[in-house]
């Protein structure tokens, strides 16, 4: 039986390089036919919904390979900064939070911008004008710093004599005193101190990112940090809560979080939430380490030291948070156990440990289809570049990165330098060196929409204002290389090319219907396409 046909537009199949004149059956939760429209109209029967297309394109929903939609949907409903860009919009709305909820024992939520403060670090008493009868808490959008007013670094025990955290660093007044920004491992000095949001908010916040995501297009995705924090209750409950009780429509591979503060003992923990961690469309079946920081505040783990604003080296090469050698290990006893692996890893040294640590896995376990992935790739060393596919590791983007934009041009190249600035977001090189290339948002670090993605991984340009000078062009994707790595490549990361990521026969009808046809316009406007449907196995799940 058809249930819905598509008509009226173009069809990126994801088995081409360009969409074709065809027409869309779906029945059955899946695609039943790929042809001419006049084929499909002919299959359609007197309760078939008819969706005409009306010019624009159909193809397979986006799936996000790296991307956090229980805390972007937990900041969501609590003090969201992520739709302002500037101190004053900030302030007003941590002040509005602030009034509107008096029982709140902490303001807390983030969203808030590095390149909006100067040196990217916002000051406690800057904070302590709208919340200055309680603790304030606010991460950044990339989630590696916090902004702290006065009360809770007092409520924490911070001053001047606190010593920073081997993982972390906690910006200081001249004498000493802490300004109120909290980079790395230093949050957790404060942030242990925030009440952790109770089970049924986390359930509501993960309902929420869902919904967030489908009205992005984005019909799966690899949750890249699945565990408790502080100030967060471990979202691996509430993601078991929504397979169990149908609430997760998306298909979602969880990474489980490689504690820092742990060794190789924490391994059987890991295999036991695997075991666990398979409900429904949920599967944890992945491991991520964080390798590194980010280079804005200096934690990236680069092979040279970063530059200060004068230009000359400085002491300080950034954070391998795993000590490579335990890494190394690390990394063959997970993927001995079938783990596949999700490094974050922005710096070039970063880069060069998870890629070490995977060639001595492959020597010592052997060729595997556990298909680890290397995600950020800011800066990666061109001798690095040829290992990925050697190894057999997906270069995982979040191609919104690659562009001018303030926090790049003043809190990134300058402290790099012009030579190791020419090597960020290599993406160009990574697919012509025979990488497998899988894409992300990294949201709520930014937008979740993968065609602002698509249009700064193709135009290298922001997807908004004037578009100005685009970034190291010579590493630009094709549109339609750029859509199959947020469509095929991310199915292929979580094992799930066989049912979805491309529009074929067979295949789970998880859908979009774009409003126009990024391919037939000029490339600055793919920014401006819109999702007007979302299906999940043929199931409407989202209209604009």
């Amino acid at each position: 039986m058809v249930d819905t046909i598509f008509i009226g537009g173009r069809v990126f199949t994801g088995t081409a390089d360009a969409p074709v004149e065809a027409a869309v059956a779906v029945g059955g939760r899946r695609v039943l036919l790929v042809g001419d429209q006049e084929t499909v109209r002919a299959s359609a029967g007197p309760d078939t919904e008819v969706v005409d297309l009306a010019g624009g394109l159909l193809m397979a929903g986006f799936q996000d390979a790296h991307v956090h939609p229980a805390f972007g949907g937990g900041q969501m409903l609590r003090c969201d900064l992520s739709a302002e860009h500037s101190v004053e919009g900030y302030l007003a709305v941590i002040a509005a939070y602030a009034e509107a909820h008096p029982d709140r024992t902490w303001v807390h939520g983030g969203g808030w911008s590095m390149d909006v403060f100067p040196g990217g670090t916002p000051t406690r008493q800057l904070l302590d004008k709208v919340v200055p009868d309680r603790p304030a808490l606010l991460t950044n959008r990339d989630g590696h710093g916090a902004w702290a007013n006065t009360l809770a670094l007092r409520l924490a025990g911070l001053d001047r004599d606190t010593p920073d955290p081997v993982d972390g660093r906690i910006e200081r007044e001249p004498d000493g005193t802490p300004q109120g920004t909290l980079h790395e491992g230093a949050m957790t000095l404060v942030s242990g101190h925030v009440p952790v949001a109770t089970a049924e908010e986390a359930y509501a916040g993960l309902l929420a990112g869902q919904a967030h995501l489908f009205s992005m297009g984005v019909t799966g995705w690899q949750d890249a940090m699945i565990g408790a924090f502080p100030g967060h209750p471990d979202n691996y409950d509430a993601y078991l809560r929504a397979a169990g009780e149908s609430t997760l429509l998306a298909r979602v591979v969880g990474a489980l979080w490689w504690d820092r503060e742990r060794g190789l003992e924490q391994i059987p923990d890991l295999v036991e939430r695997r075991r666990t961690g398979q409900v429904g469309r949920f599967n944890a079946t992945t491991v991520k380490i964080m390798q590194d920081g980010v280079a804005e505040n200096f934690t990236a783990a680069m092979l040279e030291p970063y530059l200060d604003g004068c230009g000359c080296a400085t002491a300080n090469s950034g954070i391998s948070f795993v000590e490579p050698g335990l890494l190394r290990e690390a990394v063959h006893r997970l993927d001995a156990l079938g783990f596949q692996i999700h490094f974050h890893a922005l710096g070039d040294r970063a880069v060069r440990e998870a890629l070490d640590a995977l060639a001595g896995a492959r020597t010592a376990n052997g060729v595997n289809d556990n298909r680890h992935h290397l995600a950020h790739l800011q800066v990666v060393h061109p001798a690095d570049i040829v290992r990925f596919a050697q190894v057999g590791a997906a270069a995982n983007l979040q191609p919104l990165w690659a562009a001018h934009e303030r926090q790049m041009d003043e809190l990134t190249i300058p402290f790099l330098g012009r030579e190791r600035a020419a090597l960020q977001y290599p993406f160009g090189d990574l697919l012509r060196a025979g990488a497998r290339l899988v894409a992300g948002s990294d949201w709520p670090v930014s937008s979740p929409d993968p065609l602002w993605g698509a249009h700064v991984a193709v135009n290298r340009t922001v997807p908004e204002g004037e578009p100005g000078e685009p970034f190291l062009p010579e590493q630009a994707l094709t549109l339609a290389q750029a859509l199959t790595a947020y469509t095929a490549g991310s199915a292929w990361i979580n094992h799930l090319e066989d049912v979805t990521g491309t529009v074929e026969a067979g295949k789970y009808a998880d859908l979009v219907v774009l409003d126009r046809d990024p391919f037939a316009g000029p490339p600055e406007e793919i920014g401006s396409t819109r999702v007007v449907r979302t299906y999940v196995e043929g199931r409407l799940v989202h209209q604009a």
